[in-house]
């Protein structure tokens, strides 16, 4: 049984909130340990940006597989 799209959205998009808690933290944490300055808006942003291009790739990648079963 195929997963439908809609599903696909739904799952990509929950393991894409999920990895932009654990990002954003992250980013938050190492950008000074590695000597990056960035503002609260400027990390919001930057991690609104991976967070579109890691739901595309998690989209796309989860409705290839399913093609393929």
């Amino acid at each position: 049984m195929s997963q439908s799209r809609a599903l696909s959205a739904i799952e990509a998009s929950v393991n894409v909130l999920v990895g932009w808690c654990a990002a954003f933290a992250m980013q938050l944490l190492v950008f000074p340990a590695v000597g990056l300055q960035a503002d609260l808006g400027q990390h919001v942003t930057l991690s609104l940006i991976f967070t579109a291009v890691s739901f595309l790739r998690s989209y796309v990648l989860r409705r290839a597989f399913a093609r393929q079963s």
